[in-house]
């Protein structure tokens, strides 16, 4: 019988939702005793070392667990399930199971942004041509047979990340690993999934040997990530549709070609519906942003959590969702923190969550104390809990032109010379873009990333609905400030955009909507295009 071990970080939901499609039945790890009953093990997770291997103490099932690897049974370890057979970790004090005698270490974070978060090949020893999955990590085993002998005896592939290599697949025996996510990684990671679970050998004896993969190629690596994003919000007949605002207006004009729905919310798609439509077509994540609820009940807002539930049972690729993760108090008085609240959200099928307006507070605070986190914002709380990685800080800043670039003051090294004299800063609002705060985006970036986001996504209320390309000078500041990835947003309206993007500005990712929404412009054309220039993107 095939168990799953939850240690209650990160989303497991996407997982048991590929096993069931796959048409595989499971249960859960309950207690010590179950471990006795399982005849195959998967150890998924996301989130720290330290809290895995803590967790696994608390509940008992550290040492069953490591009887369980040493009997020869069928092992698979996702992620945090792979990481905890080393020996110990750079991220913790605690050791490991020490089935593989080596550690794990930090990415270097000198020449790429970290968390390594997106698509990148698994090179497999065996195999000419290699897949791509998904991962989103900050620590690694890394892949040196001279340093770490013992590592490339059980490594069965290799990922190159900037000028390093890292295991990102072991095998030896029963035990086998990924430090991505295959429940994440689309078709690919279904199939390795669905291979895994049919015995295809992966849970057999196999002569390990020490290999050399093929040398740091600039040509391979981590992928250039589109993205499709949808704004959910209620209609005025309360049902949930995917919209779009001109300038963040999403109510259609009295002069729309539309005339009868004229002052409606503008209704583009039901959600699910659309994101399936999105995953068909190739879109390497999906955001869904609520941008009306959560007022003032966030639990109790069941719509919402159920269309990120059914999208996670049909979509298996990085799902987050924003709009409300922030602490909250329901009419009743009851209470729920910012952490409460993306649990549920991790629980019901999301990997990420979105935090937007609650951020910036988060960093006046921190600046009002000297940049000294204090653990209590929700960036802080979820990251610790969940990972880093778990955590995108939505900015939503606009120009703020002046009259003479020394007026600026203390941020003239941010300040944008543009053409006809104007000169302008990009400064920060909250409330979706309708309350400037006293705070830059370059401040907001380097304090979410003090604090412990994983991620930024740069939206532009210059640029957004208007089609004319993403601001590239505020993309480039942002890049510029931060070594954690940053997503595009705002202002796409053709192919060309998005490769402006990526080779203007190096960013990680880059996001659109309403040209998807409307079928102006494809995933799939965008990226042809991006493929035809040279830009490394996943097919």
């Amino acid at each position: 019988m095939l168990y799953i071990l939850d240690y209650g970080a990160g989303n497991v939901a996407s997982l048991s939702n590929s096993i069931t499609s796959l048409g595989h039945a499971f249960r859960w790890i309950e207690n010590a005793s179950d471990l006795d009953a399982a005849t195959s093990l998967i150890f998924p997770g996301v989130g720290a070392f330290e809290s895995a291997i803590q967790h696994l103490s608390r509940r008992g099932l550290l040492e069953p667990l490591r009887q369980y690897i040493l009997s020869g049974r069928p092992y698979f370890g996702i992620c945090i399930g792979m990481q905890v057979l080393f020996q110990s970790s750079d991220e913790a004090a605690s050791p490991g199971l020490g089935v593989i005698p080596c550690s794990i270490h930090r990415f270097e974070d000198t020449d790429k942004a970290v968390p390594h978060i997106g698509w990148n090949a698994a090179d497999l020893f065996d195999a000419s041509d290699a897949a791509y999955y998904y991962f989103v990590h900050s620590y690694c085993a890394k892949y040196d047979p001279d340093k770490f002998p013992q590592a490339a005896e059980w490594t069965h592939a290799t990922t190159q990340y900037g000028r390093e290599i890292f295991v990102s697949m072991v095998r030896k025996g029963n035990v086998f690993g990924t430090q991505f996510h295959p429940e994440k990684s689309g078709r690919a990671g279904l199939a390795l999934l669905d291979g895994w679970l049919r015995g295809e050998g992966t849970a057999h004896p196999q002569e390990a040997a020490p290999r050399i993969p093929r040398s740091v190629d600039p040509k391979r690596g981590l992928t250039k990530r589109i993205v499709a994003c949808m704004d959910v919000r209620a209609n005025d007949q309360g049902d949930l549709v995917v919209t779009k605002g001109d300038q963040y207006d999403v109510r259609e004009k009295a002069d729309s070609l539309a005339t009868t729905t004229a002052g409606a919310v503008r209704n583009l798609g039901k959600p699910v519906a659309l994101a399936a439509r999105y995953y068909e077509a190739g879109a390497d994540e999906l955001c869904l942003l609520n941008i009306t609820s959560f007022r003032h009940s966030p639990l109790q807002d069941q719509p919402m959590i159920a269309v990120v539930r059914a999208a996670a049972e049909r979509l298996f690729i990085p799902l987050t969702i924003g709009g409300g993760i922030k602490d909250t108090i329901d009419p009743d008085g009851t209470s729920h923190s910012a952490l409460e609240v993306a649990s549920a959200y991790f629980r019901a099928g999301a990997d990420k969550v979105s935090i937007g307006s609650e951020a910036v507070y988060a960093v006046e605070r921190l600046r009002a104390r000297d940049n000294v986190p204090d653990g209590t914002s929700a960036i802080e709380t979820i990251a610790h809990a969940y990972g880093r990685q778990a955590v995108v800080v939505s900015i939503d800043p606009r120009r703020t032109y002046l009259d003479k670039p020394e007026d600026a003051g203390h941020r003239a090294a941010e300040v944008i010379q543009g053409t006809y004299g104007k000169a302008w800063w990009y400064q920060c609002t909250v409330s979706g873009g309708r309350e400037t705060r006293p705070l830059s985006v370059v401040e907001l970036a380097r304090g979410v990333e003090l604090l412990g986001a994983g991620e930024l996504l740069v939206n532009s209320i210059d640029r957004d609905g208007t089609g004319l390309g993403f601001d590239l000078d505020l993309l480039k500041l942002v890049k510029g400030a931060v070594r954690i990835p940053v997503v595009a947003s705002s202002g796409a309206g053709s192919p060309t955009h998005f490769i402006d993007a990526f080779a203007e500005t190096n960013v990680e990712a880059a996001l659109a909507a309403g040209i998807f929404h409307r079928e102006e412009v494809g995933i799939g054309e965008v990226k042809g295009a991006l493929r035809a220039v040279g830009i490394h993107v996943r097919s």
